[in-house]
């Protein structure tokens, strides 16, 4: 792999027929491995642009992609049949073992998204273009899954030096990977779909939002995203620059210690919600790139319902303090990762405020990242501010994995919402798990196990000569339609 200076990558990319485009993502990619970071989307936008999967998310539904074709013969039992005529870019054939193979890499990595390949019996490779996977119940996440699994050749995605340069079935493949630097990705010449129109995409490492935006405004980039709240107007000013956002699958909550007295109460949980105008809060500090919440997960998550926001009322927070026997309020604590965004700790500091006008004083607990992450695991805390995201756009992902009894995230148990989980997880009809999901979020929502103020969007500010490109609500980058105007 040859190794050039930003420059040179840069060079590389605008002297390609003067087509080339320059990305300047908020986040660099730290890896190519995308088995190690299945659900950062720094590295997933990338990447999916030289691996491809077997299934493509559109919407709440499923495309073909490497899979022509699926069924069901029995509620344990899935049948894909594989395109015919897709090679990777080295000249190998894809079959059927290829598929097994990289889930099997995959589950080995150890990765975030390992947990949803257990029920999961086995991958065959029936023949060079079936694919059989079986499961041990119904599994209404399969195609969500799949949707995750970047397909590699076999036998080489366990080397660390097949991640330095990934080899795929994707439109584009890997050029220059300079760590930190630059990554430029060139047009797969034997790709087995319509070719895309740039032959060259380079991702520029700029860290800091406002030299990114100095890019963008100057030229030197063609595209940037993470655009601070502060900052939108400046970019929306700019000539020749078209900014645009929509709902992504990010979101911002608080959790309670429903362990810890006083949150065994959820009076008192209720009323620390209804003590806060989440509604102002959330307009204050985010502006565009955020919504009110209407659910424990975000609205273009698959099951997400639409939910009633809990109103600003200091007046029935105070009555079920008093009714719960803190009628003078109480002390405790909140902790949240000081490492993360500026935002967070000004949500924090704005809950804060709003709690000490009922009698509820909140110490805060800004700690360092691995601490945080250490007593959070250990539930070492009284409530809990933090970010996530649905990485599989699936209401499984969030409710299923982390508000059953069994994971012991925030001290919360409630047998009713396990079996609903269950249910919903063993249902392959969309219609019913959708319903059960609203069920599920109802039980999380009225029982306020955390607080649920803001639903990120995610953004995208582009030179307006460039048309065709996309972001998903994982907040990936797509360019394998976009075309760029001299």
């Amino acid at each position: 792999m040859l190794a050039t200076t930003g420059c040179g990558a840069t060079e590389s990319a605008r002297n390609a027929g003067g087509k080339g485009l320059r990305v300047a993502p908020a986040t660099f990619p730290v890896s190519l491995n995308i088995y190690q970071y299945p659900a950062e989307a720094a590295v997933q936008g990338p990447v999916q642009h030289v691996l491809e999967t077997l299934v493509a998310r559109s919407g709440n539904d499923y495309r073909p992609l490497l899979a022509t074709k699926w069924s069901q013969p029995d509620d344990h039992t899935w049948t894909f049949t594989l395109r015919s005529g897709v090679t990777f870019s080295d000249g190998k054939a894809l079959t059927a073992d290829d598929v097994k193979a990289s889930a099997d890499a995959l589950i080995k990595a150890g990765s975030s998204l390992a947990p949803l390949w257990e029920p999961v019996k086995s991958v065959t490779a029936t023949d060079a273009h079936t694919v059989t996977i079986t499961t041990t119940q119904p599994l209404g996440t399969m195609l969500a899954t799949l949707s995750l699994l970047p397909i590699t050749e076999a036998g080489k995605a366990t080397s660390e030096s097949y991640w330095k340069e990934p080899i795929g079935t994707g439109p584009y493949t890997v050029e220059e990977w300079s760590p930190d630097k630059q990554l430029v990705l060139s047009r797969n010449a034997k790709y087995w779909g319509a070719k895309p129109s740039i032959p060259t995409i380079t991702y520029l490492n700029i860290p800091e939002e406002s030299a990114r935006i100095t890019a963008l405004s100057t030229g030197e980039a063609d595209v940037t995203n993470g655009i601070g709240a502060d900052s939108v107007g400046q970019v929306e000013k700019m000539p020749g620059v078209h900014y645009a956002t929509r709902p992504g699958y990010s979101y911002e909550f608080i959790w309670f210690n429903s362990s810890r007295k006083p949150f065994t109460d959820k009076r008192v949980r209720q009323a620390l919600w209804y003590a806060v105008d989440v509604k102002q809060v959330v307009g204050d500090l985010y502006g565009k790139q955020a919504k009110l919440a209407q659910a424990p997960i975000p609205q273009p998550v698959f099951g997400a319902p639409q939910l009633s926001p809990y109103p600003y009322d200091p007046a029935k927070a105070k009555k079920l303090l008093a009714e719960a026997g803190y009628p003078h309020g109480f002390a405790t604590t909140i902790q949240w990762a000081s490492s993360d965004d500026t935002n967070q700790n000004s949500l924090g500091q704005a809950f804060v405020s709003y709690w000490a006008k009922i009698g509820v004083k909140v110490k805060p607990l800004p700690k360092e990242r691995s601490v945080w992450l250490d007593d959070l695991n250990k539930l070492n805390w009284d409530m809990n501010l933090q970010g996530n995201t649905v990485a599989t756009g699936d209401a499984d992902y969030t409710l299923g994995r982390l508000y059953t009894c069994d994971a012991k995230r925030m001290g919360y148990c409630n047998h009713q919402l396990d079996t609903v989980l269950a249910r919903a997880k063993a249902t392959l009809d969309p219609a019913e798990r959708t319903a059960l999901y609203k069920q599920a979020s109802q039980i999380i929502w009225d029982d306020a196990v955390g607080i649920f103020p803001a639903d990120f969007t995610v953004d995208l500010a582009y030179r307006t000569n460039v048309t065709g490109l996309s972001i998903d609500p994982a907040g990936r980058q797509s360019f394998v339609h976009a075309k760029l105007a001299h």
